[in-house]
């Protein structure tokens, strides 16, 4: 009998919103460095995405209240999302992306939207790309790393986010000062890299999302502080706050604090070092959204597969059923018989694909981000499609991938 996908996801590595399955480093004699190649496919191979909400600045009728289908030129191995854009890397290492294209986010050298179809992100030849980071992109702007662990970006990079020394757009993707790219992450103005085994920061420091121990920005790359030398799993980000999962389960965070985003039992007392959140146990995925000051939740799966939230929850989107705000993880609990296999939260919605492959959401809808054909939020989880591989969720948009078919429930 096939393994079934919940048994498959416990021996994985979750990544952001979405689900990866065990890496698998390229044998290549010509690759300097080897890095992970996303082998997601391996579970599913679909040509075929669904996305559902709306693009934030998006004026042109992109709202969408159901999942909606798009095709691409081939098999599908990592989806992920901007506020503005929506991305899918295919299995031979070629780049796809549809949505706003104002400030060249969709990479092709032009400043076009497209809505419709997706079109094909323009690296330089011979470039083929590993990865994108799942949680998330920053704001009109995009990132990728190839399978040389180079790491390349694209689009506004409105604070110097690209970490190029300055604040100037680019419709194609650049080459960014980094090697030995394992992880990456943005949002808002910032974005974060673990390079050689240190993790990085460029981008708008107001808050101390940079975790460089101040609050400025900084157009080229600063350090971040107090991670104890620990080997980083995962790297997330959200409008004004960042986080790293280590490779022993610890997680710890750092940014703005205004709804006690930072887990550690303090409001209004933002952190500009990484704070390790206090947890029951050792931590397998995380999934850290927030799109303004007025929201920013974090979602936990442990590695017992217990649930954990903390932060904003003005709209429902941590999942309890409540509102207010919640400075210290509590515990959380699906729907009853619904294991989640992934996670995945934006601007103030979350969303947890099931070992079904059934994707539930819960919290704020007034853009359609639900998916259930209304623009009203869900105070607890709701079913809103089917036959999901990867979750990817920004603001008020999501993507998922499909396991060569996937249908609403």
């Amino acid at each position: 009998m096939r393994e079934s996908l919940l048994a498959v996801a416990r021996k994985s590595l979750f990544v952001g919103g979405g689900l990866c399955l065990p890496l698998v480093l390229s044998a290549s004699p010509a690759l300097a460095h080897p890095v992970a190649v996303p082998p997601q496919a391996t579970l599913q191979t679909s040509r075929t995405i669904e996305h559902w909400g709306s693009y934030t600045g998006g004026d042109q009728g992109d709202r969408t209240l159901r999942p909606k289908a798009m095709n691409l030129p081939g098999p599908i191995a990592q989806i992920a999302t901007s506020n503005s854009t929506e991305y899918a890397l295919l299995t031979n290492g070629t780049l796809y992306a549809w949505g706003l294209g104002t400030n060249g986010q969709l990479g092709d050298g032009n400043d076009r939207d497209s809505f419709g179809a997706p079109v094909q992100v323009r690296f330089p030849f011979g470039v083929r790309i590993a990865s994108i980071p799942t949680d998330v992109m920053p704001f009109d702007t995009a990132l990728a790393v190839d399978t040389q662990g180079n790491v390349w970006g694209w689009g506004l990079n409105q604070n110097g986010e690209l970490c190029l020394g300055n604040t100037r757009s680019y419709s194609t993707p650049q080459r960014l000062p980094f090697s030995r790219v394992t992880a990456v992450a943005g949002a808002g103005a910032h974005a974060l890299y673990d390079s050689n085994g240190f993790v990085y920061a460029c981008g708008s420091g107001r808050d101390g999302e940079l975790g460089d121990g101040g609050q400025s920005s900084s157009t080229r790359p600063v350090r971040v502080q107090n991670l104890a030398g620990g080997s980083v799993s995962t790297l997330v980000a959200s409008y004004a706050n960042s986080g790293a999962l280590l490779n022993n389960g610890a997680y710890f965070d750092w940014g703005y604090d205004g709804a006690g985003q930072l887990g550690n039992g303090t409001v209004n007392q933002p952190a500009d070092v990484p704070v390790q959140v206090p947890l029951p146990g050792a931590v397998a995925q995380v999934a850290l959204g927030g799109s303004l000051f007025s929201n920013g939740q974090t979602i936990v799966m442990l590695t017992d597969g217990n649930l954990f939230a903390w932060g904003n929850d003005s709209a429902y989107q941590l999942g309890n059923g409540q509102t207010g705000t919640f400075p210290s993880p509590i515990r959380i609990e699906p729907p009853n018989g619904v294991s989640y296999v992934a996670l995945a939260t934006g601007g103030n919605t979350s969303y947890g694909i099931s070992d079904t492959g059934e994707v539930w959401a819960w919290g704020a809808g007034g853009q359609g981000q639900i998916g259930n054909g209304t623009t009203h939020g869900a105070k607890l989880p709701v079913p809103v499609a089917g036959g999901a591989a990867q979750i990817s969720a920004t603001a008020g948009d999501v993507a998922i991938s499909l396991q060569g078919g996937g249908s609403q429930p």
